[in-house]
């Protein structure tokens, strides 16, 4: 395919956050300030943006070798503004992917245009009018809905295995570095921390490529379903530490 032959060329002409030039400097000064808050949530992005151009432009690439890959592309919707839409998700149906979601974000209190505007913070060309910065939207869209499918929760636990699947699922070397932010962090706590973010990571890489999917089909079908045929394993090392002290395995920066 031309599109294919003629990447080189496209990624020397990305935006900046797309960039293939590697910030590890950059990174490594916002993944202290994650470190210090796990509710710092534009670090994460600042890591992305100095670590995981080349990634996206290659995930792009990707979804057009999918059975659907060509029509999503082709159509190339915002997937932000139907998470947005609470009438599409009062619709879905109970016991569904999208109620779990539904239930997840009212009970955090969280929205996908938060997370949007949470983005653009610093962030050179993430609206965009490109292939790459879509698909770099469609992965901060669906971000939410992996804790779903994942069964990761928010604390700082749940967030390190989620960073740790999502770097199996994507490459992106910015997820790796979070991950093992995390990891180094919880050591010596009493918990197999380190065990369940790396169960994280391998569980991302057994389950299918999840941002081939068609997230509007995929919403409306029933969760465990979904989980099965995407070859979503359970997270048991995560889920055998208590709740209670998720947040203490991943200690905050003094």
């Amino acid at each position: 395919m031309t599109l294919v032959a003629d990447a080189p060329q496209a990624f020397e002409d990305a935006p900046r956050w797309d960039s293939t030039r590697m910030q590890w400097g950059h990174a490594w000064r916002s993944l202290q300030k994650l470190l210090a808050d796990k509710e710092d949530t534009r670090q994460v992005f600042e890591i992305m943006r100095a670590l995981n151009g080349q990634s996206t432009a290659k995930g792009y690439h990707k979804l057009l070798e999918t059975p659907e890959g060509g029509r999503i592309a082709y159509r190339r919707e915002e997937f932000a503004a139907r998470l947005m839409d609470d009438a599409w998700l009062d619709s879905l149906p109970e016991g569904s992917v999208g109620a779990a979601y539904r239930e997840f974000i009212r009970s955090e209190e969280l929205s996908a245009e938060g997370l949007a505007e949470v983005s653009r913070e610093g962030g050179e060309g993430i609206d965009e009018q490109h292939p790459y910065a879509w698909f770099g939207r469609r992965t901060r869209d669906v971000h939410d809905i992996w804790h779903i499918l994942s069964g990761y929760h928010r604390d700082a636990l749940g967030e390190a295995c989620l960073v740790a699947f999502s770097y199996a699922q994507t490459k992106g070397l910015g997820w790796a570095l979070i991950a093992f932010g995390a990891a180094s962090r919880s050591r010596g706590t009493g918990y197999p921390a380190i065990k369940a973010i790396w169960q994280g990571y391998k569980r991302g890489k057994a389950a299918r490529w999840l941002l081939g999917q068609d997230y509007e089909r995929l919403m409306a079908e029933p969760l465990e379903t979904a989980r099965l045929r995407l070859g979503i394993t359970p997270a048991t090392i995560y889920d055998s530490i208590p709740p209670g002290v998720r947040n203490g395995v991943v200690p905050q920066a003094a």
